[in-house]
């Protein structure tokens, strides 16, 4: 199983932006499919944003327009920068991976808070 550490959350206004990082514990990192999911209060958790080993991304329809994943694979890091941030996007945020064994792998989360 991967370790993930997710970092950046906090609280921002409406229309502001975040970067949240996820560092992972792994060796190969450069070759593992990494995800963000959130988790709304009182909602199920929601697919955010993938980017593959060979760098492609995809995106929830709703969001690719104002959120985008990337890689630095010297650091093992997975980022999700946002912008345009509305409350709706207040959630906690998680990152995943299946690694390299088909294991679910999920960071603690990082609470993303958007409000005046």
């Amino acid at each position: 199983q991967v370790q993930l550490v997710e970092s950046g959350g906090g609280l921002v206004q409406p229309g502001g932006s975040l970067r949240l990082s996820c560092a992972a514990s792994a060796n190969i990192f450069s070759s593992y499919t990494m995800d963000w999911y959130r988790q709304a209060p009182g909602k199920q958790r929601e697919f955010v944003a993938r980017i593959t080993s060979a760098g492609t991304t995809y995106y929830r329809n709703s969001l690719k327009a104002r959120f985008t994943i990337s890689r630095d694979n010297g650091k093992n890091t997975v980022y999700l920068q946002m912008s345009s941030l509305t409350p709706e996007d207040t959630a906690v945020y998680y990152c995943h991976t299946l690694g390299g064994s088909g294991i679910d792998s999920w960071g603690q989360g990082t609470q993303v808070t958007v409000s005046s």
